[in-house]
């Protein structure tokens, strides 16, 4: 009995496995008989000229700025401006103290006298003698030349001694700093009393600093791809972080005519007439610059772009099969590039390429 029990337990459980199986086998086969199916969506492409942004970060410097710097070592007298004053062309802003340097002007003054009274003396006596040399015979050749050398040797000594004191003159004109443009003093370093000497000197501050804050200068660096697109007197709007509600407006004024070489970009400055003062020298700018081409171009979406380690292409539609067409990229716009290469007014592209696709797959007939 227990047997027989046995050989049915046994035979049961045979059946369950050998269906087990069949029941595998006829998944696979119905996993295997699915066809892998990929759309290839095309598109026409068409010439089109848009107006594409390009937004870079820029800098506002002023128009002018110089640091001033004392040119003979003294001492600080008076201090007539501080930061934020406004200043004239020309205007003493600060004057200095050398104490040294005026008895040397005054010794060099009187040297310059002294050599003119012996200068005037002989000159006289040259006079004189020239005047008796009208009586032939009056006065020996040899002293007429003698006193000939003497007068342009007392002359010259006169005319250096001049020079002498014209150039201690200088360096007492220079005790007194004056403004070299109309602006603002934006910077001072220095009291009243205060030892100052020549620039050059580690560390050395400049006693003041001047801009002119009535005009600024927007600095760009534009792209190599780009710089052909941009002109002497085309117009850049611009914004700023601290006012991001008003957009201002600069024209294009200079190009630096080549490119740096480290970021491989040409600088271009645009004048902004800095009008009640609303904006500040090296606030960041944000600046939309306009790039357009004089003839129309090819636009096609990002997704129909193939960026690959064999290069860049679109998969072209060439009679119902696919074909790799090599690509340059130029303007970038939202959801589409600017490409160049070899394709033609109506040629249809797939829309959404990538790299699994391969040359010369079967491509439907777009639907009409």
């Amino acid at each position: 009995m227990k047997s027989l029990i046995y050989i049915l337990l046994a035979s049961t459980l045979t059946f369950a496995a050998c269906f087990d199986t069949k029941k595998e086998d006829k998944a696979d086969t119905s996993d295997k008989s699915m066809p892998m199916m990929m759309p290839l969506e095309t598109m026409p492409i068409h010439r089109s000229n848009p107006l594409v942004k390009l937004k870079l970060a820029g800098e506002l410097a002023p128009d002018q700025e110089t640091e001033l710097y004392a040119k003979v070592s003294s001492y600080v007298k008076k201090i007539h401006v501080d930061i934020g004053d406004r200043v004239g062309l020309g205007q003493v802003l600060m004057v200095l103290e050398a104490p040294e340097i005026q008895s040397q002007l005054a010794t060099a003054k009187e040297k310059w006298k002294a050599q003119e009274a012996i200068y005037i003396a002989t000159k006289a006596n040259y006079d004189r003698m020239f005047k008796a040399n009208e009586t032939q015979g009056a006065v020996a050749k040899d002293a007429l030349d003698q006193i000939t050398a003497r007068k342009l040797s007392d002359e010259a000594l006169l005319n250096a001694a001049k020079a002498a004191y014209a150039e201690i003159q200088d360096m007492d004109n220079y005790l007194i700093i004056r403004a070299p443009f109309a602006g603002t003093i934006t910077d001072r370093n220095v009291d009243l009393g205060a030892y100052v000497s020549p620039m050059g000197k580690a560390g050395e501050k400049p006693l003041l600093v001047v801009q002119n804050t009535q005009k600024l200068r927007l600095s760009l660096a534009i792209p190599e791809a780009n710089t052909h697109f941009l002109h002497v007197g085309d117009t850049i709007h611009f914004r700023v972080r601290s006012l991001p509600q008003n957009k201002y407006s600069a024209k294009i004024s200079r190009k630096s005519g080549t490119l740096d070489l480290k970021l491989r970009a040409e600088k271009i400055e645009a004048d902004f007439i800095n009008t009640g003062d609303e904006l500040k020298p090296f606030m960041v700018a944000e600046a939309e610059i306009p790039l357009q081409h004089r003839e129309p171009t090819f636009f096609i979406p990002k997704t129909a772009l193939v960026e690959s380690n064999l290069g860049v292409y679109v998969i072209k539609d060439d009679n119902g099969k696919a074909m790799k067409i090599p690509l340059s990229k130029g303007r970038v716009m939202a959801d589409k590039f600017e490409v160049f290469g070899e394709l033609n007014e109506g040629d249809r592209i797939v829309v959404k390429a990538s790299e699994e696709i391969q040359e010369g797959t079967t491509i439907p007939a777009p639907k009409k």
